[in-house]
């Protein structure tokens, strides 16, 4: 059984107590403080539970990363990319991102990012730990995306498009800047087909402990506020 956690403590079980079924729950309860909310992905789990549930903390394993230098952008997006059809910024409109990550899918009536995972997110990003990425056409949000960065660590959180190929326009952005400021590391959480297309792969969550150990606490030169 998973362990409950209390809201006087900021400790997550070690995460080998994770459970195989469901995969990487470990542990219950808590709170979605931003001092927790840290600890957690400092520590290698992240929130995802429904509205109506208890607060649930997951560490799956194998654990799909990116590292940046393995990124595969296929030649259409390229061609996209190069053609400036989109205009990219980061941490211009952090509160509409979040919230249009939120909206339903077409195949999927309801949402983890519950209204508690938004205020939450918006805490982290106004602290300077949460980030956005916006895709804008003609003046108007198109796609985007928000994770954590911590040292050389970027945990993606969720993306959305409202118009082809724009989330993918704005991920591929995110994701050669990250390189070159000394990212080593995008956290995708769980395999989709999707991101595994971009080069996410699976590697062992003994391996992403690694990861957290050698770069949580590196320096990194990117710049937030790109317009």
């Amino acid at each position: 059984m998973p362990l409950w956690i209390n809201r006087h403590s900021s400790d997550f079980p070690p995460l080998e107590r994770a459970l195989r079924e469901p995969d990487g729950l470990l542990a219950l309860g808590g709170d979605l403080s931003p001092q927790r909310l840290v600890a957690a992905y400092r520590h290698g789990c992240f929130p995802w539970y429904s509205e109506g549930q208890p607060l649930m903390w997951w560490s799956p394993d194998p654990r799909t990363v990116l590292l940046p230098k393995e990124l595969h952008t296929p030649r259409s997006l390229r061609k996209i990319l190069r053609q400036q059809r989109f205009r990219i910024t980061y941490d211009n409109a952090f509160e509409q991102v979040i919230h249009a990550c939120a909206q339903p899918r077409s195949t999927d009536s309801g949402t983890w990012i519950t209204p508690a995972m938004q205020e939450a997110y918006t805490r982290l990003h106004q602290l300077g730990h949460a980030h956005s990425v916006e895709v804008w056409h003609q003046q108007q949000l198109v796609g985007g995306l928000y994770g954590i960065a911590l040292g050389r660590l970027f945990f993606g959180e969720s993306m959305f498009t409202r118009m082809s190929n724009a989330s993918k326009a704005g991920f591929v952005t995110l994701v050669h800047d990250l390189q070159q400021a000394g990212f080593v590391l995008i956290d995708c959480q769980m395999r989709t087909e999707h991101l595994a297309r971009f080069g996410a792969r699976d590697i062992p969550r003994t391996e992403f402990q690694h990861y957290l150990q050698r770069y949580l606490d590196q320096p990194s030169a990117m710049i937030w506020h790109r317009s």
